[in-house]
């Protein structure tokens, strides 16, 4: 068999306001969660998000550290339409979550903001922008 990616797991410092954050993208995390050392939840398509807390890591890595610098990884969602890339922006740095790039319109053709979850880690918004009529002649 050929592994299969199927989990992105990610370590919290501060649980339910990360738990909170990825709510309000609309991750379904259970209610209660936020009680939990480990939570997981089912991403359409199969894939898994899972979060532990510190402890629950030094529980089986009692030498763990966090990275040092900038996050090496980022997350994308993909948005309904370039309005919705703007009112999630909005409602999350509304909320205190910390943005990073308001939303541009990109050159590659997408509505585009960055956020950062409260752990630090580079949240992608984007969609698809309408297709710009070709001049005539």
């Amino acid at each position: 068999m050929t592994p299969r990616f199927d989990l992105v797991g990610m370590v919290a410092t501060d649980l339910p306001r990360t738990l909170d954050f990825y709510r309000r993208l609309g991750v379904d995390v259970p209610p209660g969660a936020e009680h939990e050392p480990h939570v997981e939840v089912a991403l359409p398509g199969g894939l898994r998000l899972a979060w532990d807390t510190v402890e629950t890591i030094r529980s089986f890595d009692p030498d763990w550290q966090p990275g040092s610098g900038g996050p090496r990884v980022s997350l994308a969602f993909r948005c309904a339409d370039p309005a919705e890339v703007d009112r999630y922006y909005a409602e999350l740095t509304g909320a205190g979550f910390t943005g990073h790039r308001p939303p541009w319109d990109a050159f590659w053709g997408q509505r585009y903001a960055v956020l950062h979850d409260p752990e630090g880690t580079g949240v992608d918004l984007y969609a698809p922008l309408p297709e710009r009529p070709s001049p005539p002649g």
